[in-house]
């Protein structure tokens, strides 16, 4: 019986890599890798050397010299004998809270001016186009400056609420007003290598909330168990707002919890939670400016949900409102997510532009004043750019695991 036997592999050769097709991919992109290393570890060195033509070193020594400058708008404990890492801290935290309540308030826009951008009512649905054409096509550092200006010439000063009752809120030219949280068993502050102060009364808070949070999802997801076995949802709404508010309540019972307001004392006020001019300018300024853009994001999507289940929804008699919202909108978000990431990523890096109008924020502390003074520009830069990139990467992926969520899975 004749039998075969497999052809005598041929020996590997070096033309192997470039005429083969099972070895050309890697090596090219193996000889990519090697160029690009190459050309990043000589960009290093030529840095190092002009440097060191220069008479500098690189080190972030410098971080943890006196600042010497003052911050206007302190979420945490700052004067001008703190270090420039502390500064930088502050700088960073008050980009942070302008780019969270900027995405937050201009996601509510963007959903409301794009729904009703829909709407069958032709003047509604002009007005919301004139909104979103003129915001869009007019730059944000305009728009920036416009607003900080209508709040500086709108509101009134300080001292026209002389002997009136101000209340829990004040809003003035300089700024605005808020109760402060305060705690008569303060359980003290914990210092985080020196940059800022943590309080563990806003720890204790934060993780009592989260648990609360925690054990109402977990309730949620017994009850849908349930609805799936039984075919009937057992009423859990007020066990979970129980679950929530109460052991936050004992808490800050137990912790001496109040509120203080601010109160007119010469020519400003004291005390409160103050939110400088140019905060709020900022806040409105970039909300409604990527709000438009959002808004555009929402038609789009909204508008690619087919119109079937629209008027399916009519035929069983659900409401347009409620249409909208249980129908329409939880299938356009898995259009809208996608081009939603990059407009939360384009509003944190327009905050950069809040130096224009005072705002001390990353771009002013880290790499204004303190590049300024420590002639540390290339170190400042880096650590500038690292913080967005890792801000920018957070946002990119929280959104993106919550499009996996929310997207159609095949099967």
């Amino acid at each position: 019986m004749a039998t075969t036997s497999a052809p005598p592999s041929e020996p590997f050769r070096l033309s192997q890599l470039i005429n083969d097709t099972r070895y050309r991919g890697a090596t090219i992109q193996i000889v990519a890798l090697i160029l690009l290393m190459l050309t990043f570890a000589w960009l290093v060195d030529n840095t190092i050397q002009n440097l060191e033509a220069l008479g500098k070193d690189f080190n972030f020594s410098f971080l943890w010299t006196s600042a010497g400058y003052d911050v206007n708008q302190r979420l945490i404990e700052y004067d001008s004998q703190s270090s420039h890492a502390r500064a930088a801290m502050l700088g960073i935290l008050n980009t942070l809270i302008l780019a969270v309540v900027g995405c937050v308030t201009a996601t509510v826009i963007g959903v409301f001016v794009g729904v009703l951008r829909l709407s069958n009512n032709w003047i509604v649905s002009r007005l919301m186009t004139v909104f979103i054409e003129v915001m869009r096509n007019v730059p944000v550092l305009i728009w920036i400056l416009i607003v900080v200006a209508v709040v500086n010439e709108s509101l009134p000063t300080p001292r026209s609420f002389k002997g009136e009752e101000t209340g829990a809120f004040v809003l003035t030219n300089r700024g605005a007003y808020f109760p402060e949280p305060l705690f008569t068993n303060s359980l003290g502050d914990i210092d985080v290598g020196g940059l800022f102060l943590v309080s563990n009364d806003f720890l204790m808070f934060v993780a009592v909330l989260g648990l609360s949070i925690w054990g109402a999802g977990k309730m949620s997801e017994w009850a849908t168990k349930r609805q799936n076995e039984t075919g009937v949802r057992p009423q859990i709404l007020l066990p979970q707002l129980a679950l929530i508010v109460l052991p936050t309540a004992i808490l800050l019972f137990s912790l001496g919890f109040y509120l203080g307001y601010a109160e007119l004392k010469g020519f400003n006020f004291k005390g409160g939670t103050f939110v400088r001019d140019s905060f709020i300018g900022l806040w409105i300024a970039l909300s409604l400016y990527t709000g438009a853009f959002i808004a555009e994001n929402v038609r789009a999507g909204v508008q690619a949900v087919s119109r079937g289940q629209s008027e399916a929804s009519a035929a069983l008699g659900v409401t347009p409102g409620r249409t909208m919202s249980l129908v329409v909108l939880p299938q356009a978000l898995r259009i809208i997510i996608p081009p939603l990431i990059s407009q939360y990523l384009n509003l944190t890096k327009n905050t950069s532009l809040a130096i224009a109008v005072g705002y001390m924020d990353a771009t002013g502390t880290l790499g204004g004043i303190t590049l300024n003074q420590t002639g540390r520009e290339m170190e400042c830069l880096l650590l500038l750019m690292a913080f967005y990139l890792v801000v920018s990467l957070s946002v990119s992926g929280v959104l993106n695991w919550y499009n996996e969520r929310v997207k159609l899975k095949e099967r």
